[in-house]
């Protein structure tokens, strides 16, 4: 932990800088890019209805949308209001009114007809609902009875065979806390929540080679550093807020690296719509693109070490902080060594990259005095998610760019709830404040007064298997019970989630909207119960942000749904009734006391107790983790671990598939076309040169195929790295295999080959045999 305290916004010049102009054209007519003011417009009649509260909830609330951490209009990096279009996007989540009954009790194949996007304009969820096997519709039900029923499943099963789930949905952290109480007050150890999908590697490695679970670092330390590098992520699509502090950046000389397959257009060029200049002329971002194969960044990682390892032969120090490896880092000779193992051509044919242009970022970075590296899922979602970032580590460790400013390392949040899910230990491998080890549990059953289950509990991926285990197994899941969540739409191969879930006994559903996943039978009930959103939340709620912020969000005056009710309350309620005689070790009465606990339970929160009004804000562990090099590790020192480069399992006459973001807000797509590249959700994004070797012209019809699934779109051509095409997720994620975890943090592997051919050729030969022995021949080729 640090001592240095954050010392709050900046501001930025406004004299215009024309060498960072996109284009001379005002507002880059003519160019594919987001329309801003559209949008926005596009919001305001959307929200037409609720205008007074639309506002009081963009300018006192703190953002539901992604986790940089914008309370009101303001945040602690740079003075001026921020806005952008994903927190428009997600406003009327906020505002609706209540699904009209003869909509909510259709006929239940009328409501499957619908996808997610037009369930979400139907409005919000008004009043409990069950749906029995057989019903052709969903009645109404009383919160009583709801919960009675929900009890008395719990109370029939085994604790193993029931667990909860979290999404980040604008779930704040008393939500988070409560919940993860709760499952272990009932006795199970079965809770997870959305980082699983995202970013659990990043946590899992950051904690192996730094002793921290979060960025080491500030959005503030991106403006003055030598070197932004990210890696993996689309931040401009992603969080589009932060491209105001790229171009604060750039302003001060940072130069920015982007490391991705795809050469995304949103991280070359940006209309920033809250800062005049860029808004008329826009900002060039990318000073370089280094287009990897999709799991080719270890290669590429182990490249630019090579080349340090090289340099410090000829010239000690040139490469390598000695000073700081000496004092604050093991395993130098360990990672050395394996680094050396690997010669040129097999870093280059894993990675995709030559030797030079490797060199070329090896002797940038080795040249500058302060780099921050910045990625998201294009890290984390493969098989060796956790490898990848201890990578990261280890070049930061290896040039000393950890604990001090304008240096550090960031897995950047795409959610506003999702930092503070593990840290209030809604996670089956922690608890608040630590591990799940022997210490951490005496400690916190001896704060909430009874015992920590202590078997590990299964992360979201295994219990939705166990649902599709025999009737008798122990671990059998009989009891689902989510906040949030569409699986149909965020795990690979749909079509087995959907079996998984309509082998659970009792569905619970608590949310705000109805989602596909609603709609999926189950073999005795499945329950809906209307949630509050954070700004209805009584007593109000706290998030933590990327970077450690954690902020307070009020209750916002405004319309209600006259039976939503917060989420923490539904837990404890719920908790009452499975076990009366000792409820009042969980009966919580206000938010207040949950962030009193909170402070007590998890001591980086200590602090959380004294937010009570609009604006209030701290940062736990200080403007730097790891300050001064010292480490929260047993010996105070950060470890470099060697890793192998991965097998990438591309046969020949395949490709490399990822999956990427458009228009969207995680699962929610708000556009068909993304405005960046314009390209539709179900074309296929490939290489020009790769389509000409294919015979397939842009537009046309083809189909990317593998073991696992078929997906029929049309060939983009974009400027993505021959031999890899990408998929819109979640359309792509029929083509990915299902049950493929990452060993240490147990994320889905997103990441597949699959054989693209023309529709024609494909239908031609439709028949199952085709595709198995298609694939077989070609899987064969390389072996």
């Amino acid at each position: 932990m640090g001592n240095t305290k954050h010392t709050g916004p900046i501001k930025l010049s406004k004299k215009p800088d024309p060498s960072l102009w996109a284009s001379k054209i005002p507002f880059g007519l003519g160019k594919i890019k987001p329309h801003h003011i559209r949008d926005t417009m596009k919001v305001v009649w959307e929200n037409k209805d609720n205008l007074p509260y639309a506002t009081r909830i963009l300018t006192k609330g703190v953002c539901d949308g992604c986790a940089l951490g914008v309370a009101g209009l303001q945040d602690q990096t740079l003075a001026g209001p921020h806005l952008c279009t994903t927190r428009l996007n997600v406003l009327r989540l906020n505002t609706m009114s209540a699904i009209k009954p003869d909509i909510l009790h259709k006929d239940i194949d009328e409501l499957r007809k619908m996808d997610s996007t037009e369930l979400r304009k139907l409005g919000r969820i008004p009043y409990p609902l069950i749906r029995k096997p057989g019903d052709r519709q969903f009645s109404r039900l009383s919160w009583d009875d709801a919960l009675d029923l929900i009890a008395d499943k719990m109370k029939a099963v085994q604790p193993k065979q029931s667990a909860f789930y979290l999404t980040s949905r604008g779930i704040t952290n008393e939500s988070y806390y409560t919940a993860a109480k709760v499952a272990r007050f009932l006795g199970t150890n079965n809770i997870d929540n959305a980082s699983r999908i995202c970013h659990s590697p990043s946590k899992t490695a950051l904690s192996r080679s730094l002793g921290i679970g979060a960025s080491s670092c500030n959005y503030k330390d991106w403006i003055g550093t030598d070197v932004l590098v990210f890696w993996g992520s689309v931040a401009a699509n992603n969080q589009p807020v932060s491209t105001k502090y790229m171009y604060a950046a750039k302003r001060k000389g940072t130069k920015i690296i982007i490391i991705n397959p795809y050469h995304e257009p949103a991280m070359d060029t940006y209309w920033v719509p809250s800062i005049a200049e860029s808004a008329l002329f826009g900002t060039k971002i990318a000073d370089d693109v280094y287009q990897v194969n999709i799991g080719g960044d270890i290669a590429f990682m182990h490249g630019i070490m090579k080349h340090w390892f090289e340099m410090e032969e000829q010239s000690p120090g040139s490469a390598v902080d000695h000073a700081f490896v000496q004092e604050h880092v093991n395993n130098y000779d360990e990672l050395k060594n394996k680094v050396a193992a690997y010669d040129w051509e097999q870093l280059e044919q894993s990675s995709g990259l030559s030797k030079e242009r490797m060199i070329e970022l090896a002797e940038l970075l080795a040249k500058s005095k302060s780099a921050v590296f910045v990625w998201s899922m294009g890290l984390t979602q493969h098989r060796f998610g956790t490898d990848n970032v201890s990578q990261v580590a280890n070049l930061a460790l290896l040039r000393g760019f950890i604990g001090r400013e304008h240096c550090g390392v960031m897995p950047i949040r795409g959610h506003s709830g999702v930092q503070g899910s593990g840290e209030m230990g809604a996670d089956p491998f922690v608890l608040p404040g630590g591990d799940m080890n022997e210490t951490n549990q005496k400690r916190i059953g001896d704060l909430w007064g009874f015992d920590i289950p202590e078997w590990q509990g299964d992360i979201v991926g295994v219990s939705l298997e166990n649902a599709v285990l025999p009737e008798d197994h122990e671990r059998k899941l009989k009891l689902y019970y989510m906040s949030g969540g569409n699986f149909l739409e965020t795990m690979p191969d749909p079509d087995f989630v959907k079996e998984c879930l309509e082998n659970v006994d009792i569905r619970v559903h608590q949310d705000i909207i109805f989602n596909t996943s609603t709609f999926v039978d189950a073999k005795e009930a499945v329950i809906v119960l209307p949630a509050m959103t954070r700004y209805e939340q009584p007593g109000g709620g706290t998030s933590t942000s990327t970077e450690r912020m954690v902020y307070f969000s009020p209750e916002i005056k405004g319309p209600r749904i006259e039976e939503a009710r917060s989420e923490w309350e539904i837990y404890v309620d719920l908790a009452k009734r499975v076990k009366p005689d000792q409820a009042s070790l969980i009966d919580f009465k206000h938010a207040d006391e949950i962030r009193e606990e909170i402070a007590k339970a998890n001591p980086n929160y200590d602090g959380i107790q004294h937010l009570k009004e609009s604006g209030d804000v701290f940062q736990w562990g200080g403007a730097w983790l790891c300050e001064g090099g010292s480490c929260p590790t047993p010996d105070g020192k950060g470890n470099l671990i060697p890793v192998e480069i991965p097998e990438l399992r591309k046969p020949e006459g395949h490709f490399y598939v990822t999956t990427r973001r458009g228009k969207q807000f995680n699962s929610m797509i708000y556009s068909e076309t993304d405005p960046f590249n314009d390209a539709d959700r179900y074309d296929i994004l490939m290489n020009e040169e790769d389509g000409t070797e294919l015979g397939v012209k842009e537009g046309d019809a083809i189909v990317a195929y593998n073991a696992y699934g078929s997906m029929t779109g049309r060939a983009k051509f974009v400027e993505v790295k021959q031999g890899n095409i990408e998929v819109h997720w979640p359309e792509g994620n029929v083509l990915i295999e299902k049950g493929i975890y990452e060993s240490f943090a147990g994320i889905p592997e997103y990441n597949v080959s699959a054989i693209v051919e023309k529709a024609e050729t494909y239908y031609a030969h439709k028949d199952t045999k085709y595709v198995e022995k298609r694939v077989e021949e070609l899987e064969m080729d390389i072996s």
